[in-house]
């Protein structure tokens, strides 16, 4: 039976490993193609001109700081009040009905498609608030759609703080805002950073909120207000791929704009994961 019973885990370890390094494998397989058909189109002049001769040619430049400004808008919205938030429900609610239903709201919101958000941000930023297709509107509408993760992860990470920090805190004085301040944030920092870096990641990447409030196929420079309409990477790819006149002659730029918003997420990952080292670092010495 032992020996049967040895077999058996044996067997599964297996194919969990084999289904885990498919994963990876398909994930290699996906990142080669596209690098593969737009690392011809990776230049310095790629990353740092206009577009021109009719998108046919130029750079993604105006595309990379749209990207970058609806990213910092969207953090500037959502990291506040999101941690605020998760604050109120972790550390000062005492109702649970009404901490039950906030985080059911929550939840709710998290499981809304993102085309909706944009949806949303159209009726109430651009028409109702007339703020027009602007970067204010899109910010707002991505920090709108960024909150349940921010709110979660930083739950999540004050709940690992244990109470005996917070009780021995209390017992020496201090009030429970310093004792949030002082001892709950700085010890549920690196958590509350891995939900801020996935918000970052999720802006930096949607389509559909950004194409109803900010993004614009074409800008001849830079926007002057945050009351101004921007390229974003995404769009940009959306567009070249679907509604381009010249679709197939723009191919290597599709994919090299790919690669450039693939390696912008994965440095605010790599980010996200430097910092979290050192603050735990930090907290443990």
């Amino acid at each position: 039976m032992k020996n049967q019973a040895a077999l058996i885990e044996k067997t599964i370890f297996v194919i969990l490993r084999l289904l885990s390094f498919s994963v990876i494998g398909f994930l290699l397989l996906i990142l080669g193609y596209i690098f593969y058909k737009g690392a011809s189109a990776i230049s310095w002049d790629f990353l740092t001109q206009m577009p021109s001769n009719e998108m046919r040619s130029g750079g993604i430049f105006p595309a990379i700081v749209g990207t970058f400004y609806l990213m910092l808008g969207s953090a500037a919205i959502s990291i506040p009040i999101g941690i605020i938030t998760a604050i109120y429900l972790n550390e000062y609610a005492n109702n649970p009905g009404v901490v039950k239903i906030i985080r059911l709201g929550i939840n709710n919101l998290a499981g809304v498609p993102s085309v909706v958000f944009g949806l949303f941000g159209l009726s109430l930023f651009v028409v109702f608030m007339d703020f027009g297709s602007s970067i204010i509107a899109g910010s707002l509408t991505l920090g709108v759609l960024n909150l349940p993760v921010i709110i979660r992860s930083t739950e999540e990470a004050l709940m690992t703080v244990p109470g005996t920090f917070r009780e021995a805190s209390l017992s020496l004085g201090a009030t429970r805002w310093q004792t949030i301040y002082k001892i709950v944030l700085p010890s549920s920092l690196p958590g509350i950073l891995t939900g801020i870096m996935l918000s970052l990641g999720r802006a930096a990447g949607e389509t559909a909120p950004i194409m109803f409030t900010v993004a614009t196929y074409y800008t001849p420079g830079l926007p002057s207000s945050i009351f101004h309409e921007v390229m974003a990477l995404p769009y940009h790819i959306y567009v070249l791929a679907t509604a381009g006149t010249h679709i197939q002659e723009t191919r290597h730029i599709q994919y090299g704009t790919v690669i450039v918003l693939i390696m912008l997420v994965l440095l605010l990952n790599l980010t996200g994961v430097i910092l979290r080292y050192r603050f735990r670092k930090r907290l443990s010495s």
